[in-house]
C-alpha cells in the first residue's frame, strides 16, 4: 500500500535510503534532517515523503515543489529496498506521486540524477516511467559526474 510517511517510519526510510547505495554521507545526513524535520512539525505540503509499505517498508519516494514556479515539482529520491526490485514497486511510487502532485496543482514533474554510467538502470527506469531527458550539465556532480535533469508534463 502506498502512503504518506509517518514519524514511526523514520528509521526505516533512513536505512532503506542508506541500502539503496544511492547516497553518500553527506546527502544521507541530509536526508536525515529532512525527514526529522518532516515528521517533527506540521506536515509542510509542498514537500511530500511516500512509501511502499508492505509488510514492511518496500519503497520510499520524497518529492517538493519548487519555489518561484508555477506548478513545478522536482522527485529527489526514489528508492526501492533490493529484495523487492523487479516487481514494478518503482513505477507505482513515481505513478502515485504524479497523481498526488498534479491534485496540487502540479504541471511539471522533474528529476535530476546522475550521469555516472552506474546510474545508466536509473536513467532507462525514468525514460520507461514516460520522462524526457530534458538537459544534462557537465561536470556537476563532480568532474565526469554529469546531473541529468529528466522531465514530464502532467496535463
Amino acid at each position: 500500500m502506498i502512503r504518506n510517511a509517518r514519524p514511526a517510519d523514520t528509521d526505516a526510510l533512513l536505512a532503506l535510503a542508506e541500502e539503496s547505495g544511492l547516497l553518500d554521507a553527506g546527502e544521507l545526513a541530509e536526508v536525515r534532517e529532512m525527514l526529522a524535520a518532516h515528521v517533527a512539525a506540521a506536515p509542510d505540503p509542498s514537500h511530500r515523503w511516500v512509501t511502499d509499505d508492505d509488510d514492511g517498508l518496500a519503497g520510499l519516494a520524497y518529492v517538493a515543489a519548487e519555489p518561484y514556479t508555477d506548478g513545478v515539482w522536482t522527485l529527489y529520491l526514489l528508492a526501492v529496498d533490493a529484495k523487492r526490485r523487479g516487481e514494478g514497486r518503482g513505477a507505482a511510487l513515481v505513478a502515485h506521486v504524479e497523481r498526488e502532485v498534479a491534485a496540487a496543482g502540479a504541471r511539471i514533474v522533474l528529476i535530476e540524477t546522475s550521469g555516472l554510467a552506474r546510474f545508466e538502470r536509473t536513467r532507462a527506469f525514468y525514460v520507461r516511467c514516460g520522462y524526457d531527458e530534458e538537459a544534462r550539465i557537465r561536470d556537476y556532480y563532480g568532474p565526469g559526474d554529469d546531473k541529468v535533469v529528466f522531465w514530464k508534463a502532467l496535463a
